[in-house]
């Protein structure tokens, strides 16, 4: 997404401009697979930052006006209603951070005041600053909160939606997130993520933009302190006075040719995860399951870190991806279930083929277990009657199908906001720039296009 917004910016400025993907479909960490006749969503849980039409700051927007596509292209519509469920108390949570004011205090009487300046300083903080200053959430939260189930109860959704740091989040990151999920909100179009996806693929081939799938970069050839020249897979070799790279800081230097392969491995995220995919003949509330997104913890305290298992089942996510506000009449023809939750990188790919089948097995059944404890109103035996389908992804899948090393789908914990490299014409956006999901990619390729090649 990243990469498209980048490559689409630029064309709207008459340059000449090559996107490389090495998947056969766009989209990066934001797109979908087809399996046994389903296209199925690829880290498209929700769209974060939805916002009505006409706030002319809010980030969505600004995607809008700054990549010139209309609004309806993408299709959105809102969520029903998500929650945050901890063993003693749910939060639960819309598009209106009022409504989600008011279950705060609802649940915490005692933090009312609290949560209150932390709003105020959230509202004070310049988070897009490229010289932010790096402080930790969990301590911001501390001083205002002085209640540490309200610090992981925040903590919790947000750092399953963006956060490279084990136990925290940079407060930058934090503020962006908060605003992202509770100032504004969540939505998805009815198909998934292929109206955005195909949304920008119009437009950057309106614009004459050339694009070239399944062929991705095999070297950078750095030469005085610049980019000479790209080596690609297929052996090619090409010029560009400008090289923007959405595949990860740790990723990007060990391709540069004046870089060792092992290139900043301190640098390597460590938190992976495991997703699973659950098709059903009924929809989710004919099961008696009506929010959009349940972010779940049932540990005293909640932790964000590699398992010391292949898969932590103490906190996770459960998404239902049919429970948006769609137009009258339409829904998605199958039920849908996903449930994420954090996995152990290297264990998951350190086992034969034969173990690593039955493991997927077991965690499988492990993780819907969780989540019938949690969701209302059924038991495994029904749910089973009315299966169609399942998948499941882990650390390993990730590695193939992305490159992550580490299996680190928000990249590496040390972001750089200002998107620069070592090579003066080498560019980094992404996630390792620091903007998250589908909006902050776009966003993150706007900006570093605008900042460092548009107007230097």
């Amino acid at each position: 997404m990243a990469g498209m917004a980048a490559a689409i910016r630029l064309a709207l400025f008459d340059r000449s401009t090559l996107l490389l993907e090495r998947h056969n479909v766009p989209g990066g960490l934001n797109s979908y697979y087809a399996m046994e006749g389903r296209r199925f969503d690829v880290g498209l849980h929700a769209m974060t930052n939805y916002t009505p039409t006409g706030i002319r700051g809010a980030p969505l927007n600004k995607i809008f006006r700054q990549l010139r596509i209309d609004r309806d292209e993408f299709a959105l519509c809102e969520q029903n209603g998500s929650r945050i469920q901890f063993p003693d108390f749910d939060l639960r949570f819309a598009n209106d951070l009022e409504e989600f004011r008011a279950e705060v205090e609802r649940v915490f009487p005692h933090c009312r005041d609290g949560f209150a300046r932390l709003l105020r300083t959230m509202d004070e903080f310049n988070s897009l600053a490229a010289d932010v200053p790096d402080l930790s959430a969990r301590e911001v939260l501390r001083e205002h909160l002085a209640e540490p189930s309200l610090e992981d109860a925040l903590l919790c959704p947000l750092c399953f939606y963006g956060s490279a740091r084990e136990n925290d989040m940079e407060f930058a990151q934090f503020v962006i997130m908060f605003n992202a999920l509770f100032r504004e909100g969540f939505a998805r179009p009815l198909e998934g993520v292929r109206p955005v996806i195909r949304a920008l693929r119009d437009k950057y081939r309106a614009l004459g933009g050339e694009r070239r799938l399944k062929l991705g970069v095999k070297r950078i050839v750095a030469d005085g302190g610049k980019v000479a020249h790209l080596e690609l897979d297929d052996g090619q070799v090409i010029q560009a006075d400008q090289v923007v790279s959405t595949v990860g800081w740790v990723e990007t230097q060990r391709l540069c040719s004046d870089r060792a392969p092992n290139a900043a491995e301190e640098e390597v995220g460590r938190l992976s995860f495991v997703e699973t995919i659950t098709v059903t003949d009924l929809q989710p509330a004919e099961f008696g399951w009506d929010d959009t997104i349940v972010f779940f913890n049932d540990a005293e305290r909640f932790a964000y870190e590699p398992p010391k298992d292949l898969v932590d089942l103490r906190s996770g996510v459960i998404c239902f991806p049919n429970n948006y506000h769609y137009p009258e009449g339409e829904t998605l023809a199958e039920g849908l279930l996903r449930i994420t939750a954090l996995a152990d990188f290297k264990g998951w790919t350190s086992l034969d083929e034969e173990v690593y089948l039955e493991k997927k097995a077991q965690w499988f059944d492990a993780l819907r277990q969780v989540a019938l404890r949690i969701l209302p109103g059924i038991d495994e035996a029904r749910l089973d009657r009315h299966v169609l389908a399942t998948d499941m992804f882990t650390p390993r899948t990730i590695r193939h199908f992305t490159g992550k090393l580490g299996g680190a789908v928000y990249g590496t914990p040390r972001k750089r906001r200002d998107g620069a490299t070592h090579l003066g014409n080498l560019h980094l956006c992404g996630t390792d720039q620091g903007f998250l999901g589908i909006v902050g990619a776009m966003l993150s390729g706007i900006s570093i296009v605008n900042q460092r090649i548009l107007s230097p």
